[in-house]
């Protein structure tokens, strides 16, 4: 269970500042696509409001207001967190209560995730989910949030997986009934982990009754077991489709899998809103490769190779280009997620907030 976090704990004691690179530049904001909840093409990635990416002293300072406050005036009107990301919601949370004048509630959208809360630790038992919301309720100070998932069901669901490693679009081809994709397979339930997932959803689903939650949904690596898990809860009582559904690190230069399940989740599936994040790869694609990156040596030799090559920065600016126009309303037309951590720009060009929002617009 999820203790409550006091809202005080990473917050400055003074407004922050609102100086001129505070300002947005002029031109057109970051668009809205033409989707089930309305969401802009780029959401603000809140992951890197915590301790995996940056510091207490960066967290406590006024970088995240101007941060998310720079966002919003961009038109990138939508927020991705997690109460598995550390203090994220309490910065997040703060960040956007310090800016309520200029944006109130209404005119943004936030998602969160439930059910994991550390490394190795997972609890989906409906209590454990109905605690967890509402502790992010606190957190990010809000009477209603508008997207749910359930984190990272992978470690929670029955595997029912051909293999660990390789190319999983097979999992729609000749694979496919050892992934548990094949017609006929949709409704079974493998395992307690797959029961542990329709129960947790159907809490999701109480809550989303009481108004507490707009949408619901699931996220994970694995493509094709998320495809099966839309799939099982579409196919069991009360026989509705997921809300939404997030899938990262599979939008980018080393690993586009997710276009190929996208027609599968949208038709076979029927969901009605898809989100892709992580565009960099939880940051395998940067110049700092965090420390608990799970990518094996070779694979990080192999980026870090090809990014040297590409002209350091230059290969940041690909990378991102590559999922922005991947995502837009031109190819698999989905929001993406996009999280700036500081230390991914280097200290060579030192990149500043408005060239970082401009290079997402643009794309």
């Amino acid at each position: 269970m999820v203790t409550p976090a006091p809202l005080s704990l990473i917050v400055p004691s003074e407004a922050a500042p609102d100086e001129e690179e505070d300002k947005a530049l002029p031109g057109a904001p970051v668009a809205l696509l033409e989707n089930a909840f309305c969401l802009p093409s780029l959401i603000l990635g809140a992951g890197t409001l915590s301790n995996q990416y940056n510091s207490n002293d960066h967290l406590s300072g006024f970088a995240p207001m101007r941060l998310v406050r720079l966002a919003l005036r961009y038109g990138i009107k939508a927020f991705d967190t997690s109460i598995y990301y550390g203090p994220s919601e309490i910065v997040l949370g703060n960040a956007l209560r310090s800016v309520k004048d200029e944006f109130p509630r209404e005119s943004y959208q936030l998602m969160t995730k439930c059910g994991r809360f550390g490394a190795n630790s997972f609890d989906y038992s409906p209590a454990a989910i109905r605690n967890s919301v509402l502790q992010s309720l606190h957190r990010l100070q809000t009477e209603y949030l508008d997207t749910v998932y359930l984190h990272d069901v992978e470690f929670v669901c029955t595997p029912v997986q051909a293999k660990q490693t390789g190319n999983h679009a097979l999992a729609l081809t000749e694979e496919k009934a050892a992934y548990g994709l094949e017609e006929g397979q949709e409704g079974i339930i493998y395992g307690e982990g797959d029961q542990k997932i329709l129960d947790a959803f159907a809490e999701l689903r109480k809550m989303k009754e009481e108004g507490l939650i707009r949408s619901i949904g699931i996220t994970g690596y694995p493509v094709a077991t998320l495809l099966r898990l839309a799939l099982l809860i579409f196919h069991n009582p009360p026989y509705e489709p997921i809300d939404a559904l997030l899938s990262y690190s599979h939008i980018s230069l080393q690993n586009s899998t997710f276009a190929e399940f996208v027609p599968h989740f949208r038709q076979r599936a029927k969901v009605k809103q898809l989100v892709a994040a992580s565009p960099f790869s939880m940051g395998l694609l940067t110049p700092s490769i965090p420390h608990w990156h799970p990518a094996p040596e070779g694979l990080r030799k192999a980026v870090t190779k090809a990014r040297a090559e590409y002209g350091g920065d230059g290969f940041i600016d690909a990378a991102l280009a590559y999922s922005i126009r991947r995502c837009g309303p031109e190819d698999l037309d989905v929001p993406l997620v996009v999280g700036r951590q500081r230390r991914m720009m280097s200290e060579k060009r030192k990149k500043t907030r408005d060239e970082f929002f401009l290079r997402m617009k643009e794309g």
